[in-house]
């Protein structure tokens, strides 16, 4: 039985406790901390156990690892005392403000020879799984344009999120998630960042942006997120060399389409289309290409949690390192870096 404690009791705080609770085979909440007195009260009335105090739940010898789910601008200071207190931490994204305070928490975590991951468990989401698994099993050969977007049109919750300092703003929520995704699925080194960001509706924060990552191997990628759109474009569009891949939300429906005809024979003379005369826009004879449904696949954001265990316990290598962490959020300052300056910032990450 793996024991844990959580620090912060809002909503990702609860939505811990949830997935722990449901698996009671193999992990215990031990309880929970929270600035507010009024979440422990409501956590205690859940019948979770509510620690009084930060020192009193970091000193609960029971507990093997604590979950740190506050506004990101207190992930540094909470993991270098949970990690000096003798924790393993995970720490909820983004795990820290910017890549020179996550170097901090790295080393105090090799320091104290205690484990440090950040909750990256989209991961594990179905939709993000398919395209991975496409791409992997060359389906549609050798990428080399990936689209990855989330809109939606009710703006940004009422909270810290909209608040600068607390580290609000869509690239720091949604964004650090869908970054973290391209670069877990494309191995190799990011060499160019260039971003358009804005603040329609929030002043201070990033409620819109679009992202365009330039990989060594020559792919690309445009990440986008928005928080006021009322017509989505799709979830994915990936563009490969023998076919493209197409998911169009969440709910995981889309297909493949490539081709089965190496080689294209052009009509004779001009072609008349819905675009006008054009023969390299014309619609593909549909004799050339095949289509395939999505790959079934099922999948457990709870993997995450056992994962992180069975590494502490030197059982499994762990998934979501502090290195590949620090790649995503050296990426997300020159984001910031690249909206400040309008321009694209040459890297090697």
């Amino acid at each position: 039985m793996y024991r844990l404690g959580i620090i912060g009791y809002g909503g990702m705080g609860g939505w811990h406790a949830k997935s722990l609770l449901e698996m009671p085979d193999e992990f215990e909440l031990v309880g929970i901390y929270d600035i507010n007195p009024a979440k422990i009260e409501a956590a205690r009335e859940k019948g979770i156990k509510g620690f009084d105090s930060l020192d009193e739940i970091l000193a609960e010898e029971s507990i093997q690892a604590v979950i740190i789910a506050t506004p990101n601008n207190f992930h540094k200071e909470l993991s270098i005392k949970a990690l000096e207190a003798g924790k393993h931490v995970i720490c909820e994204k983004p795990v820290m403000m910017n890549s020179e305070e996550l170097i901090e928490v790295i080393e105090v975590s090799k320091k104290t020879g205690r484990q440090f991951s950040v909750h990256q468990n989209r991961r594990w989401d179905k939709d993000f799984r398919m395209v991975k698994k496409t791409i992997d099993d060359g389906v549609i050969g050798t990428p080399f344009y990936i689209e990855s977007r989330v809109q939606g049109s009710k703006g940004i919750p009422g909270d810290w999120r909209c608040v600068k300092e607390a580290g609000g703003g869509m690239l720091l929520d949604w964004g650090v998630h869908l970054i973290d995704q391209i670069m877990w699925m494309v191995d190799s080194p990011v060499t160019e960042v260039y971003t358009h960001m804005l603040s329609v509706k929030f002043p201070g924060v990033d409620d819109n942006f679009k992202l365009l990552l330039r990989f060594a191997n020559g792919m690309s990628a445009l990440v986008e997120v928005d928080t006021y759109t009322f017509i989505n474009l799709p979830r994915w569009h990936v563009s490969g060399d023998e076919g493209t891949l197409q998911v169009d939300s969440f709910a995981c429906d889309g297909s493949i389409v490539r081709a089965n005809t190496v080689e294209m024979k052009w009509e004779e003379g001009i072609v008349y289309t819905a675009a006008g005369p054009t023969r390299t826009m014309a619609p593909r004879p549909e004799e050339t290409i095949e289509r395939l449904e999505l790959p079934e696949l099922e999948t457990d954001a709870k993997d995450y949690y056992r994962n992180f265990m069975d590494a502490t316990e030197g059982k499994q290598k762990l998934m979501v390192t502090p290195d590949q962490a620090l790649r995503v959020m050296r990426v997300i300052d020159t984001v910031f870096e690249s909206a400040e300056t309008g321009s694209c910032i040459k890297v090697n990450i």
